[in-house]
Protein backbone atom coordinates (compact mmCIF):
# COMPACT_ATOMS: atom_id res chain seq x y z
CA UNK A 1 0.00 0.00 0.00
CA UNK A 2 1.34 3.57 -0.89
CA UNK A 3 0.81 6.76 0.97
CA UNK A 4 1.75 10.06 -0.46
CA UNK A 5 1.94 13.11 1.43
CA UNK A 6 1.63 16.58 -0.02
CA UNK A 7 3.59 18.79 2.47
CA UNK A 8 5.87 22.10 2.56
CA UNK A 9 8.66 22.35 4.75
CA UNK A 10 7.62 25.45 5.75
CA UNK A 11 4.11 24.20 7.36
CA UNK A 12 4.60 23.92 10.64
CA UNK A 13 1.11 21.29 10.30
CA UNK A 14 2.92 19.69 8.13
CA UNK A 15 5.90 18.96 10.37
CA UNK A 16 3.15 17.68 13.44
CA UNK A 17 1.21 15.96 11.18
CA UNK A 18 4.17 13.79 9.99
CA UNK A 19 4.66 12.82 13.47
CA UNK A 20 1.07 12.08 13.77
CA UNK A 21 1.10 9.70 10.91
CA UNK A 22 4.43 7.90 11.80
CA UNK A 23 3.37 7.31 15.35
CA UNK A 24 0.27 5.57 13.91
CA UNK A 25 2.44 3.69 11.20
CA UNK A 26 4.98 2.28 13.69
CA UNK A 27 2.26 0.65 15.68
CA UNK A 28 0.17 -0.71 12.10
CA UNK A 29 0.58 -4.30 12.16
CA UNK A 30 1.26 -4.13 7.92
CA UNK A 31 3.45 -1.39 8.38
CA UNK A 32 6.17 -3.11 6.61
CA UNK A 33 3.95 -3.36 3.49
CA UNK A 34 2.99 0.28 3.57
CA UNK A 35 5.35 2.71 1.23
CA UNK A 36 5.70 6.20 1.99
CA UNK A 37 6.24 8.75 -0.91
CA UNK A 38 6.67 12.47 0.32
CA UNK A 39 5.15 14.98 -2.55
CA UNK A 40 5.65 18.78 -3.19
CA UNK A 41 3.20 21.95 -2.51
CA UNK A 42 4.38 25.32 -2.02
CA UNK A 43 2.26 27.59 0.38
CA UNK A 44 3.86 30.44 -1.17
CA UNK A 45 5.08 29.30 -4.82
CA UNK A 46 4.76 33.49 -5.49
CA UNK A 47 7.79 34.17 -3.51
CA UNK A 48 11.24 35.89 -4.53
CA UNK A 49 13.47 33.37 -3.84
CA UNK A 50 15.43 36.43 -2.17
CA UNK A 51 12.39 37.71 -0.17
CA UNK A 52 13.04 36.70 3.10
CA UNK A 53 10.94 37.94 5.93
CA UNK A 54 10.15 36.60 9.85
CA UNK A 55 7.60 34.33 10.23
CA UNK A 56 5.11 36.22 12.98
CA UNK A 57 5.38 39.56 10.24
CA UNK A 58 4.37 37.03 7.61
CA UNK A 59 1.43 35.72 9.41
CA UNK A 60 0.32 39.51 10.55
CA UNK A 61 0.20 40.31 6.78
CA UNK A 62 -0.88 37.06 5.52
CA UNK A 63 -4.09 36.38 8.22
CA UNK A 64 -4.47 40.65 9.36
CA UNK A 65 -3.97 39.48 12.59
CA UNK A 66 -1.80 41.49 15.65
CA UNK A 67 2.08 40.00 15.74
CA UNK A 68 0.70 39.42 19.62
CA UNK A 69 -1.37 37.06 18.00
CA UNK A 70 1.19 35.56 15.67
CA UNK A 71 2.58 34.86 18.50
CA UNK A 72 0.35 32.91 20.42
CA UNK A 73 -0.53 31.03 17.59
CA UNK A 74 3.14 30.04 17.57
CA UNK A 75 3.20 28.98 21.01
CA UNK A 76 -0.08 26.74 20.46
CA UNK A 77 1.97 24.87 17.94
CA UNK A 78 4.91 24.25 20.11
CA UNK A 79 2.80 23.25 22.74
CA UNK A 80 0.92 20.79 20.10
CA UNK A 81 4.81 19.73 18.52
CA UNK A 82 5.90 19.29 21.95
CA UNK A 83 3.48 16.52 22.97
CA UNK A 84 4.80 14.84 19.87
CA UNK A 85 8.59 14.81 21.10
CA UNK A 86 9.33 17.41 18.78
CA UNK A 87 11.32 20.59 19.20
CA UNK A 88 9.98 23.68 17.92
CA UNK A 89 11.27 27.31 18.22
CA UNK A 90 8.08 29.75 19.17
CA UNK A 91 10.25 32.80 18.07
CA UNK A 92 12.67 34.37 15.83
CA UNK A 93 12.13 31.91 12.94
CA UNK A 94 12.09 33.38 9.30
CA UNK A 95 9.89 32.52 5.76
CA UNK A 96 11.39 31.64 2.50
CA UNK A 97 10.86 30.29 -0.57
CA UNK A 98 11.14 26.44 -0.80
CA UNK A 99 10.97 25.18 -4.49
CA UNK A 100 14.48 24.85 -3.76
CA UNK A 101 13.94 22.38 -1.00
CA UNK A 102 11.43 20.55 -3.01
CA UNK A 103 13.39 20.02 -5.88
CA UNK A 104 16.25 18.43 -3.87
CA UNK A 105 13.66 16.22 -2.13
CA UNK A 106 12.60 14.74 -5.77
CA UNK A 107 16.38 13.88 -5.87
CA UNK A 108 16.43 12.42 -2.67
CA UNK A 109 13.73 10.40 -3.41
CA UNK A 110 15.94 9.26 -6.54
CA UNK A 111 18.33 8.02 -3.98
CA UNK A 112 16.15 6.75 -1.53
CA UNK A 113 16.63 9.30 0.79
CA UNK A 114 13.83 11.72 1.21
CA UNK A 115 12.43 10.59 3.95
CA UNK A 116 15.24 11.33 5.50
CA UNK A 117 15.58 14.97 4.16
CA UNK A 118 12.13 15.63 4.50
CA UNK A 119 13.03 14.62 8.43
CA UNK A 120 16.32 17.01 8.24
CA UNK A 121 14.73 20.15 6.52
CA UNK A 122 11.89 20.14 8.81
CA UNK A 123 14.39 19.78 12.06
CA UNK A 124 16.00 22.83 10.67
CA UNK A 125 13.41 24.80 9.56
CA UNK A 126 11.60 24.28 12.85
CA UNK A 127 13.67 24.14 15.55
CA UNK A 128 17.59 25.09 14.45
CA UNK A 129 18.78 28.70 14.98
CA UNK A 130 20.34 28.78 12.00
CA UNK A 131 18.19 29.94 8.66
CA UNK A 132 17.17 27.67 5.71
CA UNK A 133 16.88 30.24 3.77
CA UNK A 134 19.55 33.12 4.45
CA UNK A 135 22.68 31.34 3.95
CA UNK A 136 22.68 30.16 0.80
CA UNK A 137 23.10 26.76 -1.74
CA UNK A 138 26.03 25.49 1.47
CA UNK A 139 23.55 25.38 3.88
CA UNK A 140 21.27 23.18 2.45
CA UNK A 141 24.39 21.02 0.74
CA UNK A 142 25.46 20.53 4.25
CA UNK A 143 21.83 19.27 5.28
CA UNK A 144 21.60 17.03 2.41
CA UNK A 145 24.95 15.30 3.36
CA UNK A 146 23.64 14.57 6.50
CA UNK A 147 20.64 12.93 4.83
CA UNK A 148 23.30 11.00 3.30
CA UNK A 149 23.68 12.85 -0.15
CA UNK A 150 26.52 13.31 -2.18
CA UNK A 151 27.78 17.01 -1.32
CA UNK A 152 28.64 17.62 -5.26
CA UNK A 153 25.46 15.93 -6.85
CA UNK A 154 23.38 18.10 -4.22
CA UNK A 155 25.44 21.56 -5.65
CA UNK A 156 25.01 20.40 -9.83
CA UNK A 157 20.82 19.99 -8.41
CA UNK A 158 20.96 23.45 -7.14
CA UNK A 159 22.82 25.48 -9.50
CA UNK A 160 20.17 24.17 -12.42
CA UNK A 161 17.37 25.51 -11.50
CA UNK A 162 15.20 23.60 -14.06
CA UNK A 163 16.40 19.94 -12.02
CA UNK A 164 13.45 18.46 -10.88
CA UNK A 165 11.40 21.60 -11.43
CA UNK A 166 8.99 19.36 -13.54
CA UNK A 167 8.60 16.78 -10.72
CA UNK A 168 7.51 19.57 -8.17
CA UNK A 169 5.25 21.09 -10.39
CA UNK A 170 3.52 17.88 -10.90
CA UNK A 171 2.86 17.35 -8.05
CA UNK A 172 1.12 20.78 -7.43
CA UNK A 173 -1.13 19.73 -10.03
CA UNK A 174 -1.93 16.58 -9.10
CA UNK A 175 -2.75 18.04 -5.76
CA UNK A 176 -5.45 20.66 -7.15
CA UNK A 177 -6.54 17.73 -8.98
CA UNK A 178 -7.41 15.35 -5.92
CA UNK A 179 -8.58 18.54 -4.32
CA UNK A 180 -5.82 19.58 -1.99
CA UNK A 181 -6.04 23.28 -0.98
CA UNK A 182 -4.09 22.67 2.27
CA UNK A 183 -1.39 20.82 3.67
CA UNK A 184 -0.83 18.23 4.78
CA UNK A 185 -2.74 16.11 2.71
CA UNK A 186 -2.19 12.32 2.89
CA UNK A 187 -3.63 9.83 -0.03
CA UNK A 188 -3.72 6.42 0.86
CA UNK A 189 -3.63 3.72 -2.29
CA UNK A 190 -5.37 6.95 -4.21
CA UNK A 191 -8.72 5.55 -2.47
CA UNK A 192 -8.60 8.00 0.36
CA UNK A 193 -7.72 10.88 1.84
CA UNK A 194 -7.06 12.30 4.98
CA UNK A 195 -6.68 16.32 5.49
CA UNK A 196 -4.36 18.25 8.39
CA UNK A 197 -2.72 17.03 11.35
CA UNK A 198 -4.87 14.38 12.52
CA UNK A 199 -4.55 12.83 15.93
CA UNK A 200 -2.73 8.98 15.06
CA UNK A 201 -5.99 7.86 15.90
CA UNK A 202 -7.55 8.92 12.98
CA UNK A 203 -4.54 8.07 11.09
CA UNK A 204 -4.36 4.25 12.47
CA UNK A 205 -7.94 4.43 10.91
CA UNK A 206 -7.43 5.49 7.90
CA UNK A 207 -4.71 2.84 7.50
CA UNK A 208 -6.53 -0.02 8.47
CA UNK A 209 -9.29 0.83 6.42
CA UNK A 210 -7.57 1.30 3.47
CA UNK A 211 -5.50 -1.49 3.55
CA UNK A 212 -8.80 -3.64 4.25
CA UNK A 213 -10.39 -2.92 1.25
CA UNK A 214 -7.67 -3.36 -0.95
CA UNK A 215 -9.11 -5.04 -4.13
CA UNK A 216 -7.80 -7.75 -5.39
CA UNK A 217 -6.47 -8.03 -8.68
CA UNK A 218 -8.85 -9.14 -11.25
CA UNK A 219 -7.94 -10.99 -14.25
CA UNK A 220 -10.25 -10.61 -17.56
CA UNK A 221 -12.17 -13.42 -19.15
CA UNK A 222 -9.23 -15.44 -21.19
CA UNK A 223 -9.84 -17.98 -23.37
CA UNK A 224 -6.88 -20.21 -23.03
CA UNK A 225 -5.57 -20.64 -19.98
CA UNK A 226 -3.00 -22.28 -20.64
CA UNK A 227 -0.67 -19.61 -22.10
CA UNK A 228 3.00 -19.32 -21.57
CA UNK A 229 4.17 -17.81 -18.30
CA UNK A 230 7.08 -17.58 -16.38
CA UNK A 231 6.89 -18.22 -13.11
CA UNK A 232 9.31 -19.35 -9.97
CA UNK A 233 9.99 -23.05 -11.15
CA UNK A 234 11.16 -21.53 -14.02
CA UNK A 235 9.64 -20.27 -17.60
CA UNK A 236 7.67 -23.13 -19.88
CA UNK A 237 9.60 -24.52 -22.93
CA UNK A 238 7.82 -23.90 -25.76
CA UNK A 239 7.08 -27.73 -27.22
CA UNK A 240 6.98 -28.12 -30.98
CA UNK A 241 3.91 -30.44 -32.29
Amino acid sequence: MRVEIWSDIACPWCYVGKARFEKALEAFPHRDGVEVVHRSFELDPGRDKSDVEPVLAMLSKKYGMSEAQAQAGEENLGAQAAAEGLAYRTRDRDHGNTFDLHRLLHFAKEQGRQDELVQIFYRANFAEERSLFTEGDERLVELAVEAGLDADEVRTVLADPTAYADDVRADEREAAELGANGVPFFVLDRTYGVSGAQPAEVFTQALTQAWGNRSPLKLIDQPDTSADACGPDGCAVPRQG
